[in-house]
């Protein structure tokens, strides 16, 4: 599991996410592995950034 150590901003960020898929239709764990998934491949994308 990657352990994303995330901002308390981002963390509302994160939360505000959730929020707006679900009050457009999706189910709340639905909207919850989305937005999981999402933050994963930011922090790979940063982590590839430092590399090159």
């Amino acid at each position: 599991m990657i352990d994303l150590n995330l901002t308390h901003e981002e963390q509302q960020k994160a939360v505000e996410r959730i929020q707006q898929l679900m009050a457009e239709g999706m189910g709340s764990g639905q909207a919850i592995a989305l937005v999981a998934k999402e933050l994963r491949e930011q922090n790979a994308d940063k982590k590839n950034e430092g590399k090159n």
